[in-house]
C-alpha cells in the first residue's frame, strides 16, 4: 500500500489491517511509517513498514520483493502514493516546467508501473490478485492549472482498462477509485464559513472522509468484488452530478 504513512493512505492501511490483511505501510518518512506500523500492532494487527522511493526503480521492485519475503505472494496492491510539493507546482499546459512532468509522471505512473509489474507474477502464480490505483475526479472532471496531474491520473484510469484486458484470464482485477475532496479534520479545522458551505454544496450527500474513501478501496480489493475489474469508481458524495442542480 503505497504512500500509506499518512492522510488517505494511513486510513486504507489501518482498514485493511483491522480486516486480518497483513499490511505493508510504505512511503518515504520513516517516523511516520514507523508511527502508523505502531498504531496497527497496538490494535491487534499485523503491519511492517518498508521506506521506498518509488521514483528509483529499484527501491520501487525492492519494495514488492520485500513484501512478498515478509507475507508471501503480493495479492493486493493498491497505488496511491503522491508527491504533494509536485501538485503544489503544478500549472496550465503552457507554464507547466519540464522538471514537473517528470517527477509528476515518475510519482504517479511509472512508478507504479515498476510496482504492478514486480507484483503481478506472483498474482499469477496463486491465481489471484487485486490492483487498486487511487485516481482524483480531476482525471475526467478537470481542475484549473493542474495539467500534469490531471494528465498522469488519466494515464492511470487508462492502464487500470489494460490490464484488466490483458490479465483477467490469469486471475488479476484492476479497478480504479476516484476521491473528489476529502474531508481533513487539521487541514480543514479553521475553514471560513464560508469555505464550508462551498464544500458541502459540492456533494448531493456530504463529503467524503477518508474513511469513506478507504472503505470503496476494501470492497474492490476483496474477493466480494471478483466480479468487478476495469471500473473507475467515484467517491465524491456525488458531487460530480452536483453541477447539475445550477441547470434546475
Amino acid at each position: 500500500m503505497t504512500g500509506s504513512t499518512a492522510g488517505l493512505g494511513k486510513e486504507v492501511a489501518r482498514l485493511f489491517a483491522a480486516e486480518s490483511a497483513c499490511t505493508v505501510v510504505t512511503g518515504r518518512n520513516t517516523a511516520r511509517g514507523d508511527a502508523v506500523v505502531a498504531e496497527i500492532r497496538a490494535a491487534g494487527g499485523a503491519a511492517t513498514f518498508f521506506r521506498a522511493d518509488l521514483t528509483i526503480e529499484d527501491e520501487a521492485r525492492g519494495l514488492m520483493r520485500a513484501a512478498a519475503a515478509a507475507y508471501g505472494p503480493v495479492t493486493v496492491l493498491v497505488n496511491n502514493a503522491v508527491a504533494p510539493e509536485v501538485v503544489a507546482a503544478d500549472r496550465k499546459l503552457l507554464e507547466v516546467p519540464p522538471e514537473v512532468w517528470q517527477r509528476m509522471y515518475e510519482v504517479n505512473v511509472i512508478g507504479a508501473v515498476w510496482l504492478m509489474q514486480e507484483a503481478m507474477p506472483g498474482m499469477i502464480e496463486v491465481g489471484h490478485g487485486s490492483i487498486v490505483n487511487i485516481s482524483s475526479r480531476t482525471a475526467e472532471r478537470s481542475s484549473p492549472k493542474l495539467a500534469a496531474y490531471t494528465a498522469s491520473k488519466g494515464a492511470m484510469n487508462a492502464l487500470a482498462r489494460s490490464i484488466t484486458l490483458d490479465y483477467a484470464r490469469q486471475g488479476i482485477r484492476c479497478n480504479t477509485v476516484q476521491p473528489g475532496y476529502i474531508v481533513h479534520e487539521e487541514r480543514d479545522a479553521d475553514m471560513t464559513p464560508e469555505r464550508v458551505r462551498y464544500i458541502t454544496d459540492m456533494s448531493l450527500t456530504r463529503p467524503a472522509t477518508a474513511r469513506d474513501v478507504a472503505y470503496a478501496i476494501l470492497f474492490l480489493a476483496s474477493h466480494e468484488a471478483e466480479c468487478i475489474s476495469g471500473v473507475t469508481l467515484q467517491v465524491d458524495g456525488g458531487s460530480s452530478f452536483a453541477r447539475s442542480r445550477t441547470m434546475d
